[in-house]
């Protein structure tokens, strides 16, 4: 019996490394606001990153109190689609959430992410203190230097994050077959996993 315990224990040494690869938890909390076009594409591509603990999609930026997904895609309450990032600063800083963004969008069209277009769909980083807006701005004036175009992102301060309804919380990982993910989400995702993969960026649980 000891011998066999002994080969499993072994056995599951080798099968899974990787579930050992990503650093212990501290137990700390900050939180990063950021929107690149859809929330559905966005919540995907940070969830996969180490160290972010809960993505949730939600609703800032508007003249509205808990705005509803109907009145914020009409284009006419002020919101942004974004996400609120919970991670952990120990594993992930906030300027390494910030650097990545420019390569999980597009952002130098204004008001427009592919073939969604309105001001929902602005790419915008929601500051809530002045150190994440210098870390901000300093890493846009580095991709600019990087891509081609006019970054058009705006960096402002967050006023109020509204959760959006529960249908649109993990989208992507719950409706992975819908027409909208499966040509639009997805390969934004598997782009966005092998630059997390380039970083060592990528949880293991994702790989």
């Amino acid at each position: 019996m000891k011998s066999a315990f002994a080969i499993l224990a072994v056995m599951s040494l080798l099968v899974s490394p990787a579930l050992s690869a990503d650093p212990a938890p501290s137990g700390k909390t900050e939180s990063a606001v950021i929107g690149g076009g859809c929330f559905w594409c966005v919540e995907a591509q940070y969830k996969m990153l180490k160290g972010v603990q809960k993505v949730v999609s939600g609703y800032a930026g508007g003249t509205l109190d808990n705005p509803t997904y109907k009145q914020v895609c009409n284009g006419d309450t002020g919101h942004a689609e974004v996400i609120r990032i919970d991670y952990d600063p120990d594993i992930i800083t906030f300027k390494d959430i910030i650097d990545l963004f420019w390569l999980a969008h597009d952002p130098t069209t204004l008001n427009r992410q592919g073939n969604d277009e309105g001001p929902q769909y602005r790419s915008t980083i929601m500051y809530s203190n002045e150190e994440q807006k210098k870390i901000a701005e300093a890493s846009m004036a580095e991709a600019q230097k990087e891509i081609q175009g006019k970054i058009v992102t705006e960096i402002v301060p967050l006023k109020k994050f509204y959760p959006a309804e529960d249908n649109h919380q993990d989208y992507f990982a719950n409706n992975p077959y819908q027409g909208y993910c499966r040509v639009v989400v997805s390969p934004k995702v598997a782009k966005f996993k092998k630059k997390l993969e380039e970083k060592a960026k990528l949880k293991a649980e994702a790989k």
